[in-house]
């Protein structure tokens, strides 16, 4: 691993969409909300992405958004929070309209392993993918930091030979270092294909996941896809430049 340390957090969320209205809810959420948040809150975009509804439910959407630690994450709720609405009044109306799009959603914060890239880094380096495994991890409580350190020694050398690529390595805060969530950049359908068929055959692979047993009490892979606007798509933040005309914030 380089020695770069991330000191970031993040904000994880599973969104429920309504009906036929996941490509309208990510352009709403990337080009409509993110700006906003860059100016009011220093909140950065990691990520959104719609979920291959065959390998978890659907329809849904994946938001990950990167703020400056817990410092950062506090005066965003101030800035949030204190208001009788318990919204700010560019949130209020953002939510208004998010409201036709979607009708729940399921939050976490998240600390990063200090390896872990920070979206500016993985712009800079051109990472994207065809697709994203997405890796929710339940592990027995107080292995979390543990469960990454494994990651980061024996499952990035076994999937590299298939083109997969480590951007994201969190553990779950505000619960008892039980959870764990890895994402996973893959350049093709191909090579997820090709990397799902050697858990069962390749010796690295498989040695890995026989030790996942006894690090792991539950795991669940999913598979993401960028939405158009996902800055590992673009190469960059989300921009009010990016919107239709039909949408004012103020």
């Amino acid at each position: 691993m380089d020695e770069r340390v991330n000191e970031k957090v993040y904000i994880h969320e599973f969104i429920d969409i309504i009906g036929h209205n996941r490509a309208n809810y990510m352009h709403h959420m990337t080009a409509n909300w993110s700006p906003i948040a860059q100016d009011e809150r220093h909140q950065l975009c990691y990520g959104v992405w719609g979920v291959v509804g065959t390998t978890r439910g659907w329809p849904e959407v994946v938001n990950i958004w990167e703020e400056d630690g817990f410092a950062g994450l506090s005066a965003s709720f101030e800035h949030e929070f204190n208001h009788p609405s318990l919204q700010d009044p560019k949130l209020a109306k953002w939510w208004s309209e998010a409201a036709n799009y979607r009708r729940h959603g399921d939050d976490r914060v998240l600390v990063p392993a200090l390896w872990m890239p920070t979206i500016e880094q993985l712009c800079a380096a051109g990472t994207s993918g065809e697709t994203y495994a997405h890796e929710q991890v339940h592990v027995p409580p107080g292995t979390s930091r543990d469960f990454l350190e494994a990651v980061a020694q024996e499952a990035i050398a076994a999937y590299a030979p298939f083109g997969w690529q480590l951007v994201g390595a969190w553990e779950t805060a505000m619960v008892n270092e039980s959870e764990c969530f890895l994402l996973w950049a893959i350049p093709s359908w191909a090579q997820w294909g090709e990397a799902e068929a050697a858990e069962r055959t390749d010796a690295q692979l498989g040695a890995w996941r026989r030790h996942t047993y006894d690090l792991a009490t539950e795991w669940h892979r999913f598979l993401l896809v960028d939405a158009p606007l996902s800055p590992m798509r673009t190469g960059r933040q989300p921009s009010r430049d990016d919107r239709h005309e039909d949408w004012d914030e103020a």
